[in-house]
């Protein structure tokens, strides 16, 4: 059995039984949908057979299918989450194919060109297997199912249920539902079962109205999209006060062929004369007021009120406070103006310079921001360059080349020689000067702008790190090194951001120097300059003596005493700004760095001889120290020699015996691997 691709309609169609072949251009037989909303059951008569473009679902082979027998339906998402909904004929032998489509950002008959816009897609059948599941009725996405692409016949698992896709909120979906049966009873549809909303939140209510120039119609705006049928043709869900006249007739705006709308229009019984009037939302004929597409109403007393002015040209009265160097300004109507009546190449209109500096202003194009119906409420007046200075200008109406002024919708010719007067700013520079005073600890940065042309704000930016208000700050900076700044101005309508500004504090000034950190018997100290800075002298004290100026001093020798002892060698420099800066280094002047094991010691707290490991090891790396008991059991191990055994084992004090150490270590002066073993006593 050939199967077709069905997209989702929300709403009930009757349709007229015994049409065929027909093209698909009944109301939701196309792309231009029924829209639909989660809370409804939406039943769906019986299905016509027509002549659909075909759909061309790669994900089932690329094997063309038509869209006859469809409806769609469209709605949006309004909170991300998974759709559930759920396809059920009235009769049991009904055979529905379903695909699903995000056409966000485009138009939707790009579904029939556009492989990629479906998101999932049900066109399983028995395929001419007499064994298989069918009809496929009930179907859709539910909870538990899985695939999103399930295609005709029953190999690979198809099935009637797709899991549920996840939907995004704020894009568009469309829906195609198919009938291959062609049932005279129709189908149900609901949405259920997933986290997602289709339901618009938005409450409905009326937004504005107005009055055409004749006062015989009444044009009223809602805030949401509203069912085109929950308007009766009479307009009887509204009222007018005072009670001049009466709505005779309503008709929504694109409600033909479209299922929904977002303005109607009003017919009055007599014109209105000028004056304030109200509009009074009460129930129709139909027992409801306007509903949207959840069926939820505006509420009933709801008023807009609507001015009707008297049949007299539109002043040009209004124009939008111009910016930062306006190369464009644009002026505001109470009235749409005609589209028509503006002269393309702006000669409508002139500016003058009242005051100031500014040269010559020249217009050189005028346009509106045109409806379907040729109406603008504003007109764009296009400059030949920005106005970078600050002056009084005046923007004065004139006949175009056109041969006319500007005229509303009501075919009234504001007067030439109208005018309106604006101002202008100077345009701001954000460009900063400084000066730094160097100190030895921390430095001080100044800033200056010049504060020109009316600037009042100051932004500054130091680093990302600090800010200021003030036109001329001062940073004090304790770290050295560059430092980034930033300075954004405005003068209320004219606003300028400078470059980064990288700025080196060079002073930065650190003492240090390597040297040896141990000097045997006979050895020496050499001493290496790593201060950091515009060094211009040196002082070494050596604590042995002698001192010296050189950036790189000769070596050190220290006498041996019987002890060993720590000196401490100091360095003094300074930098190009007179500042100073000590670093001291401790050198541990050993008696002897001959490595020796005591061949005895006695760890009983007394302060003598009582630690076992390695004496003067201070020439050793890789060193290794090992301590065993008789039956060669590890008690101590240390790769660091000032790390001494105390006798003990696992917490406890080890018995007095013989015990066998193994030393381990490299000579640093020749890279000479040496092992010793011996043999120490405990004594308690």
């Amino acid at each position: 059995m050939a199967r077709r691709l069905l997209t989702l309609l929300i709403l009930t169609v009757v349709l007229i039984p015994g049409i065929h072949a027909q093209t698909c251009s009944l109301p939701g037989m196309t792309p231009t949908a029924i829209p639909v909303c989660g809370t409804t059951v939406f039943s769906q008569s019986q299905v016509v057979d027509c002549d659909g473009p075909d759909l061309n679902p790669t994900a089932c082979g690329g094997d063309p299918f038509p869209s006859t027998r469809s409806f769609w339906y469209k709605f949006t998402c309004y909170q991300t989450g998974t759709l559930g909904f759920l396809i059920s004929g009235i009769a049991s032998t009904d055979d529905y194919d379903w695909v699903l489509f995000d056409i966000t950002g485009h138009d939707p008959n790009d579904v029939f060109s556009n492989s990629s816009l479906a998101i999932s897609i049900n066109i399983y059948g028995a395929g001419g297997n007499p064994s298989a599941p069918f009809p496929e009725s009930p179907t859709g996405c539910r909870p538990g199912a899985s695939g999103n692409v399930h295609c005709e016949g029953s190999a690979s698992g198809n099935t009637p249920f797709n899991a549920m896709p996840t939907i995004t909120q704020g894009r568009d979906y469309l829906l195609m539902v198919t009938n291959w049966t062609q049932s005279t009873t129709g189908y149900d549809l609901t949405f259920t079962g997933g986290s997602a909303s289709i339901t618009d939140p938005k409450e409905p209510h009326l937004l504005s109205a107005r009055a055409a120039c004749d006062g015989t119609k009444t044009t009223v705006k809602m805030n949401k999209r509203m069912k085109c049928n929950s308007l009766t043709s009479s307009g009887s869900e509204f009222t007018l006060t005072p009670n001049v006249a009466n709505v005779i007739a309503a008709s929504g705006i694109g409600c033909n062929p479209g299922f929904d709308m977002d303005s109607l229009v009003l017919t009055l019984d007599n014109p209105l004369p000028p004056g304030t009037y109200t509009l009074t939302v009460r129930k129709g004929t139909d027992n409801t007021t306007i509903r949207d597409n959840c069926d939820r109403e505006i509420p009933v007393d709801e008023t807009v009120s609507f001015e009707v002015y008297p049949l007299i040209p539109t002043p040009m009265d209004s124009l939008t406070k111009p910016g930062c160097a306006p190369d464009e300004l644009q002026l505001v109507f109470r009235k749409n103006m005609k589209c028509s009546s503006i002269e393309p190449g702006g000669t409508d209109f002139a500016v003058d310079l009242i005051s100031g500096t500014g040269g010559p202003v020249t217009v050189i194009g005028a346009s509106g921001t045109c409806s379907a119906d040729g109406l603008t409420p504003i007109i764009k007046v296009k400059l030949s360059a920005p106005i970078q200075t600050k002056g009084t200008y005046r923007i004065r109406l004139q006949r175009g080349n056109d041969m006319n002024t500007i005229g509303d919708e009501c075919n009234q010719f504001t007067p030439e020689g109208a005018f309106i007067i604006f101002n202008t700013k100077d345009t701001v520079n954000a460009d900063f000067t400084y000066n730094v005073r160097i100190g030895c600890v921390r430095d001080t940065i100044n800033y200056f702008h010049d504060g020109r042309n009316e600037v009042n704000v100051w932004k500054w930016n130091f680093d990302n790190l600090r800010s200021s208000r003030l036109q001329n700050p001062s940073i004090i900076y304790a770290t050295f090194g560059i430092k980034n700044t930033q300075l954004i101005v405005s003068n209320g309508v004219c606003t300028d951001t400078s470059a980064v500004v990288p700025i080196l504090l060079d002073n930065e000034l650190n003492a240090a120097f390597e040297t040896n950190p141990v000097v045997c018997p006979g050895d020496q100290a050499f001493f290496k300059d790593n201060s950091i800075g515009n060094i211009v002298s040196w002082r070494w004290e050596f604590d042995n003596g002698s001192i010296s100026t050189a950036a790189s001093p000769p070596p050190q020798s220290y006498s041996t005493t019987s002890a060993t002892r720590n000196v401490y060698p100091r360095l003094i420099v300074q930098n190009n700004y007179g500042c100073f800066d000590t670093a001291v280094q401790k050198i541990i002047v050993p008696n002897t760095c001959y490595i020796a094991v005591p061949n005895a010691f006695t760890p009983n707290g007394d302060g003598l001889n009582d630690y076992l490991y390695p004496l003067n090891a201070y020439m050793a790396t890789d060193l290794r120290f090992r301590v065993y008991n008789r039956f060669g059991q590890l008690l101590f191990e240390t790769r660091d020699w000032t790390k001494k055994w105390d006798g003990r084992f696992k917490g406890q004090g080890a018995d007095p015996a013989t015990y066998v150490w193994i030393l381990q270590y490299t000579e640093s002066k020749t890279g000479k691997k040496i092992e010793q073993k011996g043999t120490t006593i405990l004594l308690r």
